[in-house]
């Protein structure tokens, strides 16, 4: 075996050490309740379902890059906060009053389990967990605590994930600009990849020419991964109902996939110079990212 598959091999079970981690801690924070307890079902479900896990992995591995030498208990609550939060905007995503879709993950959405009523209430539920979580992580100061829960705040609300789903849902089906689009993934996706990025920071007391890059790298990763999302729509396996955008403004119904996929590189490329600069010693996030998007896009091949 070479040094490179020797390597290879030596990030995946890292990587599969670290999901392992983070489920089992969701697990602990999220303990099952009587069998009544329909709510706490439901949440468990939304947030301990099989996932990829990136938001929480790119925290953790992140915050290593950045000179966190040990993820600590602290640093793993975070990583769990954010796929808490991940999980409850899936869950509202998906109701039918919005997306009103059938499928996630390979299974059926939470409201079609639960019932719209118990999916809403699970969501929110999540959504406030998600901030005590922050707020007690040990081994962390009570600046640095103070600080996620306001980026994780700031992410949520009208600067961030609502706000793109209310442009998504009411300006989606019209004729948009590419930067009207980029706008509304901005928000979408970007500003949660922006909160995770700056938790990691955090954690690493990191200087403020850091978080600032940091930031333009959240922003040009959400975008790839939102171009990626888009091309998806139209395949089967990825555990999410097909041809969902039919009938709505994205950039892959305006330019088509080629020039999406030229796009998509441009960001990740953009992406991987902004951690460069930002972390110029770390690179396992680096190498997480670019091997996560390889893969994705060998599937559609």
């Amino acid at each position: 075996m070479t040094a490179y598959a020797e390597k290879l091999l030596s990030q995946e079970s890292e990587l599969r050490a670290l999901r392992e981690a983070i489920q089992v801690r969701l697990d602990e924070l999220l303990p099952a309740g009587g069998e009544r307890d329909m709510v706490r079902a439901a949440m468990r479900e939304g947030a301990l379902a099989p996932g990829k896990r990136i938001r929480p992995l790119l925290l953790i591995l992140a915050a290593r890059d950045l000179g966190c030498e040990t993820p600590h208990q602290g640093l793993l609550d975070l990583a769990c906060a954010i796929e808490m939060i991940h999980a409850a905007s899936l869950i509202l995503d998906d109701i039918p009053c919005m997306d009103d879709a059938l499928l996630r993950r390979g299974r059926p959405t939470i409201h079609r389990q639960f019932g719209e009523n118990v999916a809403i209430l699970a969501a929110v539920a999540l959504l406030s967990h998600a901030f005590g979580v922050v707020a007690a992580a040990e081994g962390l100061s009570s600046q640095c605590r103070n600080q996620a829960v306001a980026e994780l705040s700031g992410a949520v609300g009208l600067q961030g994930l609502v706000q793109g789903q209310f442009l998504d849902l009411n300006e989606g089906s019209n004729a948009r600009s590419p930067e009207a689009i980029a706008t509304a993934n901005d928000l979408k996706t970007s500003v949660l990849f922006g909160a995770t990025l700056q938790m990691a920071a955090i954690a690493a007391d990191a200087p403020l020419a850091v978080r600032q890059k940091l930031r333009c790298f959240a922003e040009d990763l959400g975008q790839a991964f939102q171009l990626l999302d888009d091309l998806a729509d139209c395949q089967s396996g990825t555990g999410k109902d097909l041809n969902k955008d039919h009938g709505k403004s994205t950039l892959v119904a305006m330019l088509g996939a080629e020039a999406v996929h030229q796009r998509l590189h441009e960001h990740l490329r953009n992406a991987d110079e902004h951690f460069a600069y930002a972390c110029r010693d770390g690179v396992a996030t680096r190498q997480f990212m670019h091997a996560w998007f390889n893969q994705q896009l060998a599937s559609f091949r």
